[in-house]
């Protein structure tokens, strides 16, 4: 079994994938997409994706797209460690948290989305200013989700979805200086970060990682 990521180092989307893939201990071959430079957009790959988004996963002769959907087929196929819990209110409360920053929280201020705010004659700050309320509001929703929640993780002891959609969008918080100070997404975040599979799959330890 050979199973290819196309993925970009800065990408939170992609950040999930490999977060999954690496708590499920399975070894991946990288194939980096500068969106940046909208490498994305190279007729191979939009062969791959029509969307020209990153990830997309290449296994066994088929191509899976969506993180969330790529994370969901792998929890399946590779049940070990579950990433949803067995009951199913539990785990259809960790899909609505993970969701609720998947669909409405990181879509409005990733790349694509700010580019086209700047094409419409926003400037930087009016562009910033829109990512930060966007993020700050959805974060301000999501700490209430598991308010009273105990563990060092969004739903208890054990990692789960929405832990793997958590962590990148805390990253994606500070880069817009957005309001990160909910003590329990704060602690969850170092415990995440405290994990060999989500420290494995942090942006800067990336081969294509370039800061610049």
């Amino acid at each position: 079994m050979t199973l290819v990521l196309h993925t970009f180092w800065r990408s939170s989307a992609a950040w999930r994938v490999r977060t999954a893939l690496a708590l499920k201990g399975l070894t991946w071959e990288a194939v980096p997409h500068d969106l940046r430079t909208n490498a994305q957009q190279a007729p191979d790959y939009l062969a791959r994706n029509p969307q020209a988004l990153v990830p997309a996963l290449e296994i066994d002769g088929a191509v899976l797209t969506q993180s969330l959907a790529i994370i969901e087929y792998l929890d399946e196929r590779f049940p070990q460690p579950p990433l949803l819990p067995a009951d199913p209110i539990e785990r259809a409360r960790v899909r609505a948290f993970a969701l609720a920053i998947a669909c409405d929280i990181h879509p409005v201020q990733n790349l694509r989305v700010l580019r086209m705010l700047r094409a419409r004659g926003f400037d930087q700050a009016a562009v910033d200013g829109w990512a930060r309320e966007v993020i700050e509001s959805g974060l301000a929703a999501c700490s209430q989700l598991i308010a009273g929640r105990e563990g060092p993780f969004c739903f208890g002891e054990a990692v789960t979805l929405a832990d793997i959609v958590l962590i990148p969008q805390m990253a994606n918080a500070r880069r817009f200086g957005a309001r990160i100070d909910y003590p329990r997404l704060e602690a969850i975040e170092a415990a995440a970060l405290a994990h060999p599979a989500f420290a494995a799959a942090r942006p800067d330890a990336q081969a294509d990682a370039d800061p610049a």
